[in-house]
């Protein structure tokens, strides 16, 4: 490896195999797309914008559930994989599931990858709160609001 003040140059057994634009930011790194692996380029097009996009295109629920997985991590590249695996799970079970999923999850107050495979796991996603009813039965042992008056 050789590098300036702009150029890093890397070498294999003295043959130059790659050169880079110098990055002096402290935790900062490039990757150069042509570098990649054919099976790696795909992760060069993940962003923020792009997994926005693709929640967006399924329902405004699921665009709101990922902004806010994107949002719980101090650097929104940490998330990357739990967007792609929740967005994965509409090819797998489907959009209703997936929107239903999210819906649960944001009344629970969780934000991640595990939370939304539980949910869909465990069928909670059709699960509906039983209504209270309105009216209470008749019946000789209930007493009944005037009863304690």
């Amino acid at each position: 490896m050789q590098y300036s003040r702009s150029i890093v140059e890397l070498f294999h057994q003295y043959e130059l195999v790659a050169t880079h634009k110098r990055i002096r930011k402290p935790y900062h790194y490039t990757t150069d797309a042509g570098h990649l692996r054919a099976e790696h380029r795909y992760l060069a097009d993940w962003n923020p914008t792009s997994f926005l996009e693709q929640a967006r295109a399924i329902d405004p629920i699921l665009e709101k559930y990922i902004t806010e997985v994107l949002a719980k991590r101090q650097h929104p590249e940490q998330s990357y994989k739990s967007c792609t695996g929740i967005l994965s799970f509409a090819k797998r079970v489907g959009n209703t599931r997936l929107i239903n999923a999210c819906r649960r999850a944001m009344e629970m107050g969780y934000y991640n990858y595990r939370i939304i495979e539980d949910i869909l796991k465990n069928n909670m996603d059709d699960y509906t709160d039983e209504p209270s009813p309105d009216n209470m039965p008749q019946h000789e042992n209930i007493r009944g609001g005037n009863y304690y008056q």
